[in-house]
């Protein structure tokens, strides 16, 4: 009897063992479909809760193959968007922090810089992330712990407080009320899981346990305000990878169903996941979480840091190592670092580009006139520039001085004999560079082009396509011959805003101008 008895649980242990076998495999295949169509289907990803943090931070945590460019495309409107929010990405909801930093922090960027802005800081007043209640503390706290930002900040332990504060009677979390809700409970227990080791915690988050096993359905799912759907699903996966616990712990199982069986079923071959079974086509918010809850799953079947723990995270790019730039710079460009974090004057404060000047100033890249004040409005001398430009794209002195009123005791000699030797200036003859004369828009337009050249922007422009480019200026005939390509360049590029009816290109550029020109191509140039 005992010989059969062992021979029974041997065949059943294999069973179960091809079973679970099964389940990955499944997982893994699905896993790769749904990525494959979130790709597809988020061409341009944006800061934005659908088709921006949650496709990027489920396709950069995955195994999917997403080109490098993707995610670089991706950085680059977060960027764009951190610079005209001027850092501010919301005055109330501090949600939108802690989303682009997990999304950041999974594609190996650092939100502590983004274009000179530090995205992690807010995180640190208490009291505005929670303003809008315990979402803002459950986030705050998983972004935070997912790149261990901030570790000596006593911040964490008063959102643990917070979060076990708001338990409900029945053992899990809300948003509003009294009553629990199963997406507020699973989130909130991701947000624990690094905390178990706290009895209270721990005492919590058993009392959690019990409450999602007793509201869970006859099929594995789950249902948030009285409408069962994909998305309670997914949180409830997540909370349960986070905290290590199988999917098929026996007190996550109804009737053999578990809680990936039911997320399943919403699911919709070539068309992503429906939110409730009553919709015809996917949802992209399911979709999106349901891939970030597939790769949850794959990454605890394949014994795989969690979702949320990106600590040793390396920069996402498929050829294995950062790409500075564009492909065609030059080895001379080099990205430089912030070096004076919240540098700032007093006289931009109601500049038009003041988040740019302060990015380059950042980086010292630019300079105020004096220590607090940068003076915008003021005119720049072509000596002025040329330092700006070897300044901006971090290259070393080098080159002969060739200029007879160039003298050796000029604190500008250096910049000038570099930016000549690699193409960016010309003298007003072969001999004369006249260093304390006024750049122009044209001029301005034609020294960065030459920049733009070294940062692997080589693109040049027929005599066709100047004019189509120029002719909606009112006064582009007045630009001179030489300058018409340059001028054509920074508007096709965006490096010269086209906003204007005029070029004014006989008019001196101001500080403030040339300023937001050269964040304008280091942006577009991969080079911020």
């Amino acid at each position: 009897m005992k010989k059969y008895v062992s021979i029974l649980l041997s065949f059943v242990l294999i069973l179960s063992s091809v079973s679970t076998l099964a389940a990955e495999q499944s997982i893994g295949d699905i896993l790769t479909d749904t990525a494959n169509y979130i790709y597809a289907s988020v061409q341009e990803p944006q800061v934005g809760t659908a088709g921006g943090e949650w496709a990027i931070l489920g396709l950069a945590r995955s195994h999917a193959d997403v080109p490098a460019e993707y995610f670089e495309t991706y950085y680059t409107n977060v960027q764009k968007h951190v610079v005209d929010q001027q850092g501010v990405l919301h005055d109330k909801k501090y949600t939108e922090y802690a989303r682009v930093i997990l999304a950041l922090t999974a594609i190996g960027k650092n939100p502590m810089d983004v274009s000179g802005y530090n995205l992690v800081a807010p995180l640190e007043d208490y009291d505005k992330t929670v303003w809008q209640g315990i979402n803002g503390a459950i986030f705050a706290l998983i972004a935070l712990d997912s790149g261990n930002y901030l570790p000596q900040s006593t911040v964490r332990d008063k959102y643990v407080h917070h979060i076990l504060e708001q338990q409900t009677a029945d053992g899990g979390w809300t948003m509003s009320g009294d009553t629990a809700d199963i997406d507020t409970t699973a989130m909130a227990l991701s947000a624990l899981s690094n905390y178990q080791e706290n009895e209270d915690v721990k005492t919590a988050t058993d009392k959690a346990l019990d409450y999602i096993s007793d509201i869970q359905l006859a099929d594995g799912g789950f249902a948030s305000w009285n409408m069962e759907n994909a998305e309670s699903c997914c949180q409830v996966i997540v909370a349960l990878c986070e905290l290590g616990i199988s999917i098929h712990d026996p007190r996550f199982l109804k009737n053999e169903k578990s809680v990936a069986d039911a997320l399943l079923t919403y699911r919709l071959p070539q068309s992503g996941f429906q939110h409730t079974k009553s919709e015809t086509t996917g949802n992209q918010i399911a979709t999106e979480q349901a891939l970030y809850a597939l790769v949850a799953l794959d990454r605890m079947y394949h014994n795989q840091p969690t979702l949320y723990d990106m600590q040793n995270v390396q920069v996402h790019l498929t050829s294995g190592k950062e790409q500075i730039g564009l492909p065609g710079k030059s080895a001379a460009v080099k990205k430089l670092p912030v070096m004076h974090d919240g540098k700032t004057f007093a006289d931009v404060v109601n500049a038009e580009e003041k988040a740019k000047i302060e990015a380059l100033a950042a980086r010292g890249m630019i300079n105020g006139r004096t220590e607090n004040t940068f003076v915008p409005t003021a005119t720049l001398t072509r000596a002025e520039f040329a330092a700006i430009l070897v300044k901006s794209l971090g290259i070393e002195f080098t080159g002969e001085n060739v200029f007879s009123d160039v003298k050796k005791e000029s604190w500008y000699k250096d910049y000038i004999r570099t930016a000549y030797s690699y193409g960016l200036i010309k003298g007003v003859s072969a001999t004369v560079f006249h260093p304390e004369g006024t750049v122009t828009k044209e001029e301005a337009a034609t020294m960065v082009q030459r920049a733009a050249k070294l940062c692997g922007m080589a693109k040049s422009y027929d005599e066709n396509s100047v004019r189509d480019i120029l002719a909606g200026f009112v006064d582009y005939a007045k630009s001179g011959d030489w300058a018409r390509e340059s001028l054509a360049f920074c508007y096709d590029n965006g490096i010269l805003p086209d906003s204007d009816m005029e070029i004014l290109p006989k008019n001196a550029v101001t500080r403030e101008e040339v300023a937001s020109m050269l964040y304008n191509l280091l942006l577009t140039a991969k080079l911020l």
